[in-house]
């Protein structure tokens, strides 16, 4: 049989349809007709335009080849040599288009100098590749969300309430307040400023505790006025409400914040659609487009080659694991699951008992914080404590529980992260829970004059600023006190004493999820607290520039790159997925604490009212008519209802867009595919034809 004769052999099968062969002359031709159509020439097109883009065919030609960049540059010198000298529009708008390219370029390049830990951020990522470098870009983003934010509380409470205070200015004082004070007399009681001299270990105490001369202080709430500043400046007169000023002040704090996250989940959304998803486990991804070319160094490129190498073997375990879930038998099935729920309960149980922990710790240390010296200030950090004891245990046992259940790798690690997160942000809601339910008054009128719990808690928002205050500080203690006392003696120990142990110990591997989500925990601790303490973003911002020294101090000295990492995109979109709940929950907070709980009469801004929210029909009633009528149109189901209905046409747009541009995607991976299935017919009819080919040579000798 002859090749010709083989070649039609194989065209048709024998039912009649079309083979591989056949349907990728389909396709080809397919794909021609596409381009005749997508690719004629516009009408409406310029010469101009013509030729500018005649021009850029061979520039396009030349990019898309495999040749090496000395000798692409060494063509693109010839072409340009060869080329006429062009005087058109089209060849200026070539040149206006690369000169905006490049000042964008080189603009992008000085902003880049000036960013914030630039040159670490490059330093991190090509010694220890993308997952630790998340992590640094991650806290980075917290600590100038929280600067900008405490920027914002800044220029609309602290500084104003500065400028009245050192100015005289007389300010105008509610008739409300002076009724509240003629009925609830006993509930002014509030003297936080210590009598006489203070020795100096009562004043560290204070600091650590925020007591003392930090209670009545810019810190916390109870210092605030509830005064409206009424002046004259420049011949008119200027009012400043403070009440209204520190509640909407809060309130554009967390909608900037959501701002902040939603735009960063969207772009970091786009970069897990764009590389693919769940399709970067792929062997074909990792092998083609898994190395990180930012490395450097040969030790950077070995832990990048482990890393490689690791990702692959959790591939291929998972795929093991899998057949093996399916070639397991009835009985064997019940056993695993039975397990799996066992060790569930287990987990749960643990999460339990350190709920009820911070429960009874924190009814304790609020029973007893009258105690003073050394044995009050552990009673008054014995929460904070607790959920860091807590924090820092249970997360460590529920990563050998989930061993235990025998989960696939990716799965493990996410079941142990999700028990993580649980325990971190649930335990914050049972500590405020616990301080609601002591700081509520559950008796009648006559028990409970004051209409919350005024002996224990004179002023109960500074107290609750207190707490949120102490747990943003101990957390910051803590991870100092890991560095210089567990993390340094654990690396010279391993390093200058060789034994079994040491080496099974080994140095501390830098996990980027259990990092990441201290990050979130102290975040929320932040949220929670900044209507209560209104300073706490700006502590916040130095505890994070502080710990991104000492992580970063960390990780080049003590630790050692975990082998189990994170992929940088799915991990990103998960960690601001977290952070997302964390100001969902301080959320909660917020609005139970503004319109469900009195607010203390003998402090704070919002003494005078019934509830913190009052200030604004309170404050609208006095604007002129038409202003108050808009505000009032704004708010009512005649603008509400259109606004909501043409939001929802909007959003059912976009998703039909957005589902759209689903099906293009999956419609070029299915032609990648069908181009992968043809390069494999096309290699398969090349080996045919080479083993063919000795064969009709022996024929024509013969």
């Amino acid at each position: 049989m002859t090749i010709e004769q083989q070649r039609q052999g194989f065209a048709f099968t024998g039912s009649g349809f079309p083979t591989d062969q056949e349907s990728l002359r389909f396709r080809w031709a397919s794909s021609r007709m596409s381009a005749q159509i997508y690719h004629e020439p516009n009408s409406g097109t310029s010469p101009a335009q013509e030729e500018e883009q005649s021009g850029s065919e061979p520039t396009r030609e030349l990019r898309n080849m495999v040749f090496p960049m000395a000798l692409k540059k060494a063509v693109r010198q010839v072409q340009q040599m060869q080329a006429p000298a062009q005087f058109s529009g089209g060849s200026w708008k070539q040149k206006k288009t690369i000169f905006v390219r490049k000042f964008k370029s080189n603009v992008r390049e000085f902003l880049y100098f000036f960013s914030l830990w630039g040159k670490t951020l490059q330093k991190i990522g090509g010694n220890f590749g993308g997952g630790v470098q998340s992590y640094f870009i991650f806290l980075r983003f917290l600590v100038v969300l929280n600067f900008v934010s405490f920027l914002l509380i800044a220029g609309f409470v602290l500084i104003p309430s500065i400028v009245f205070g050192s100015v005289d200015i007389k300010p105008e004082i509610s008739e409300a307040n002076v009724l509240s004070a003629q009925i609830h007399a006993d509930c002014l009681k509030y003297d936080p400023n210590p009598q006489g001299l203070v020795v100096f270990y009562e004043f560290l105490l204070d600091l650590l505790s925020g007591t003392g001369f930090m209670e009545y202080s810019y810190m916390f709430y109870g210092y605030y006025n509830n005064t409206v500043v009424v002046t004259s400046l420049v011949g008119s007169d200027f009012s400043y409400n403070i009440p209204l000023a520190y509640l909407l002040t809060a309130v554009f704090y967390f909608a900037f914040c959501l701002i902040c996250i939603i735009a960063r989940m969207g772009k970091v959304a786009r970069v897990a659609v764009t590389t693919g998803g769940s399709d970067v486990r792929s062997y074909s991804m990792i092998v083609f487009t898994g190395w990180d070319y930012g490395c450097l160094g040969s030790k950077a490129t070995k832990l990048k080659q482990r890393n490689i190498y690791y990702r692959l073997q959790v591939d291929l375990e998972e795929e093991r694991l899998k057949k093996h879930a399916a070639s397991l038998t009835l009985c064997n099935k019940v056993t695993l699951y039975s397990l799996r729920v066992l060790m569930f309960f287990v987990a749960i149980g643990l999460i339990v008992a350190t709920f009820v922990a911070i429960a009874y710790a924190t009814t304790f240390s609020q029973e007893n914080n009258n105690v003073q010296g050394f044995l009050g200030l552990f009673y008054t950090y014995l929460p904070s404590i607790v959920i860091t004891t807590g924090n820092f245990l249970v997360p460590l046992l529920c990563d050998q529980i989930a061993l235990l259940e025998k989960y696939p790798p990716s799965a493990t690690v996410v079941v142990a992260l999700l028990r993580a997160v649980v325990l971190r942000l649930v335990s914050l809601g049972i500590l405020l829970y616990t301080l609601w339910n002591q700081i509520e008054c559950h008796g009648s009128t006559d028990t409970c004059p004051c209409h919350y719990n005024h002996n224990n808690y004179q002023c109960w928002e500074t107290s609750v600023g207190q707490e949120m205050y102490k747990l943003t500080l101990f957390d910051l203690l803590v991870s100092i006190a890991l560095l210089v006392l567990v993390e340094f003696p654990r690396r010279m120990v391993v390093d200058h004493w060789s034994c079994k142990l040491t080496q099974w110990v080994g140095r501390q591997e830098f996990v980027v999820p259990s990092n990441v989500l201290g990050l979130v925990y102290g975040q929320t601790v932040v949220w929670t607290g900044a209507l209560f303490c209104p300073l706490l973003p700006l502590i916040n911002t130095v505890k994070f520039v502080i710990l991104f020294y000492c992580k970063k101090i960390t990780l080049f000295y003590n630790c050692r790159p975990a082998l189990r990492t994170f992929r940088s995109t799915t991990s990103a979109f998960f960690f601001l997925a977290v952070l997302l709940f964390g100001w969902i929950l301080a959320l909660v907070v917020m609005i139970y604490s503004v319109a469900e709980i009195h607010p203390s009469f003998a402090c704070g801004p919002f003494r005078s009212f019934l509830r913190m929210w009052k200030i604004v029909p309170d404050s609208l009633a006095i604007l002129p008519k038409g202003t108050r009528d808009f505000l009032f149109f704004i708010g009512s189901q005649a603008f509400s209802v259109p606004l909501f209905a043409v939001s929802c046409v909007f959003m059912c747009y976009f998703i039909a867009l957005a589902s759209i541009y689903g099906k293009s995607v999956a419609i070029l991976r299915a032609q990648l595919k069908l181009a992968g299935q043809d390069k494999q017919f096309l290699v398969k009819q090349i080996e045919k034809m080479k083993l063919l080919s000795p064969q009709d040579n022996e024929g024509k000798q013969d």
